[in-house]
C-alpha cells in the first residue's frame, strides 16, 4: 500500500510538472537563490567613488545629482531667427497641451493682423466641447462593441479611458471648424478647466454608469435605436456637469481689443464660427500631420484605432518620414514665420529650470556607473518613450545654413523654463520629437500624395497613441 501511495505521490508531481512547463510556466526555475544574492553583494564594491554618490543619493534629488555641468554651460538662449508670438499661457494642471499649442501656433498670425499688444484664446470653450464630444464618443464606441465580452481589449481599452484630457492636432481641427472660436474674455478658465483631475473621475463614473446601463439593455435585446434615444439623455447630464465646471459655452459675444499703438477698437458682436472665419481666417485643413517613428516602415501611412474625439470624423492618420524629412520641412515653416506644432516625449533630459532639452543634460549612466542607453526605436517599441506633451517651435539658432537650436514656446506658465520658454538643441529634436503639423506648401507633393493611399490601422494600445491618454 505505501508502495502505491509512493508511486502515485510521483505520478502527480510528474503530472504537474509536465502541466506546468505545457502552460510555459517554469515552476521552481528562475527565482533569485542565495548563491545569486551572494554574488550580488560580491559585485558591489563600496570604493570611494560609490560610497560618496550612495551618501549623496540618500540626502538629495537624482537629478541634482545627474546634472551634467558641461552640457549647461555650453547651452543658451540666443536664437538668430524668431517669430513674434503672445505671452506665455499656462494649461495648470490639465492634459490640454494639445488644445494650448494648437491654438498658440495660430496667435501670431492674429497679432500681426490686428497689431495686437497680446492675444490669447479661450482654451476653456473649445475643452468644453472637446469633453462633450469625447463623451459621446465613448458612449458610440460602447454601442459599437456591445455584443463583444466585457473582457475584450478594446472594451478593456475603452472602459480605462472614458473621457482623458489628451489629443492630438486634428482634435483641435475638428473641434474649429465645427464650434469656432473665440476669445479668452468670453469665456475665462475655471477652477476646474485648469485642475481637471476630480471632474474627470466624476465624468468617467458617471460614463462608466452609462456604459453598465447600454450593455444591460443590449442583454435585454434593445436594439440601436432604442440605445442611442437613451444615450442622449445621458449627454444632457454630461453636459450639465460641464457646464457646472466650465461655464456655459457662448453662442455670441462682444470682442474689442487693444493695439500697440493704444487705441482701442469698437466692440463688435460675433458667434464663435463668425470669429473664426472673420477674425483668424486660417483654413487649418491645409495642414499635414506628420511623424517619425523608426519602429514604423517610412513613407507610409498609417492610422490608429480609437483616436479621435468625435465619433463621426476620422482617427488619427499620419504620414511616417525620417527624422531628416520632418526636420527639413519644419526649418522651412519656421524661415517663413510659421510657428510648427510638434509632439515630443517631455520628460527625458529636460532641465526644466534653465528651460533646456539637451542630451546628455543629465548623465545618469555616470551617477550610477551604469549603461542604460537605448536607441529611439528601442524605447518606443519597448514603451520606454512615447510622445506625451505639445508645443510650439517659434524660432531656432542657425549655424553654417545648419539649426543648432530651436526655440519653443511651452504652455506652462512663465515661471518654468526661461521664461516659458525652452532651447532645444537639434540633437535632442532628433531623439525625441516624434510629429509636427506642417502647412501643405512647406512639404513636396510626392509626400502629400501619401495621404491618398490606404493606411495601415494600429490598434488604441499602440505605443504612438499614449501621447491622448
Amino acid at each position: 500500500m505505501r508502495k502505491l501511495l509512493h508511486t502515485l505521490t510521483l505520478v502527480y508531481l510528474l503530472c504537474v510538472v509536465f502541466i506546468s512547463e505545457a502552460d510555459g510556466q517554469s515552476v521552481g526555475k528562475g527565482g533569485i537563490t542565495p548563491a545569486m544574492i551572494k554574488e550580488m553583494r560580491k559585485s558591489f564594491q563600496l570604493d570611494n567613488a560609490t560610497r560618496s554618490a550612495m551618501n549623496a543619493l540618500a540626502k538629495n534629488d537624482i537629478k541634482d545629482l545627474a546634472l551634467n555641468r558641461e552640457a549647461l554651460i555650453t547651452s543658451d538662449h540666443f536664437f538668430s531667427h524668431k517669430i513674434k508670438s503672445g505671452d506665455i499661457t499656462n494649461q495648470k494642471s490639465s492634459g490640454r497641451c494639445w488644445l494650448f499649442a494648437g491654438l498658440n501656433m495660430m496667435r501670431p498670425k492674429i497679432i500681426e493682423k490686428y497689431n495686437l499688444k497680446d492675444f490669447d484664446f479661450s482654451e476653456n470653450y473649445l475643452f468644453f466641447w472637446d469633453k462633450l464630444e469625447k463623451a459621446n464618443f465613448f458612449l458610440e464606441s460602447i454601442i459599437e462593441t456591445r455584443k463583444k465580452d466585457i473582457y475584450d481589449r478594446e472594451v478593456e481599452w475603452l472602459l480605462q479611458h472614458p473621457c482623458p484630457d489628451g489629443g492630438w492636432w486634428h482634435f483641435v481641427v475638428e473641434l474649429v471648424n465645427k464650434y469656432g472660436a473665440v476669445p479668452e474674455s468670453a469665456m475665462p478658465e475655471t477652477n476646474s478647466s485648469g485642475k481637471t483631475g476630480m471632474m474627470n473621475r466624476l465624468i468617467d463614473r458617471k460614463l462608466r454608469q452609462d456604459a453598465v446601463v447600454l450593455r444591460r439593455m443590449t442583454e435585454e435585446g434593445r436594439n440601436e435605436t432604442a440605445l442611442r434615444s437613451r444615450k442622449e439623455e445621458m449627454l444632457h447630464e454630461i453636459y450639465r456637469m460641464l457646464a457646472m465646471n466650465l461655464g456655459v459655452p457662448p453662442t455670441e459675444f462682444q470682442w474689442r481689443y487693444e493695439t500697440e499703438d493704444d487705441s482701442v477698437s469698437q466692440a463688435i458682436t460675433f458667434t464663435p464660427q463668425d470669429f473664426y472665419s472673420d477674425v483668424v481666417g486660417i483654413n487649418l485643413d491645409d495642414y499635414i500631420c506628420i511623424f517619425s517613428c523608426p519602429s514604423r516602415d517610412f513613407e507610409k501611412l498609417y492610422q490608429i484605432r480609437f483616436d479621435r474625439d468625435m465619433f463621426d470624423k476620422q482617427d488619427f492618420t499620419f504620414i511616417n518620414l525620417g527624422i531628416d524629412k520632418l526636420k527639413e520641412y519644419t526649418l522651412a515653416s519656421v524661415l517663413d514665420d510659421e510657428p510648427v506644432w510638434f509632439a515630443c516625449d517631455v520628460g527625458k533630459e529636460d532641465y526644466v529650470d534653465g528651460g533646456i532639452f539637451a542630451p546628455g543634460i543629465y548623465d545618469y549612466g555616470a551617477l550610477y556607473g551604469i549603461d542604460i542607453k537605448l536607441t529611439k526605436e528601442e524605447r518606443i517599441v519597448y514603451r520606454e518613450s512615447t510622445p506625451n506633451h505639445a508645443m510650439v517651435i517659434t524660432g531656432l539658432d542657425m549655424s553654417e545654413d545648419k539649426p543648432v537650436k530651436w526655440l519653443v514656446e511651452n504652455s506652462w506658465g512663465d515661471e518654468r523654463g526661461k521664461d516659458g520658454y525652452w532651447a532645444m538643441r537639434d540633437e535632442w529634436f532628433d531623439e525625441y520629437v516624434y510629429g509636427t503639423i506642417l502647412h501643405k506648401k512647406y512639404v513636396p507633393q510626392r509626400v502629400a500624395d501619401i495621404l491618398t493611399t490606404e493606411p495601415t490601422v494600429l490598434p488604441p494600445w499602440d505605443p504612438m497613441y499614449a501621447f491622448t491618454r
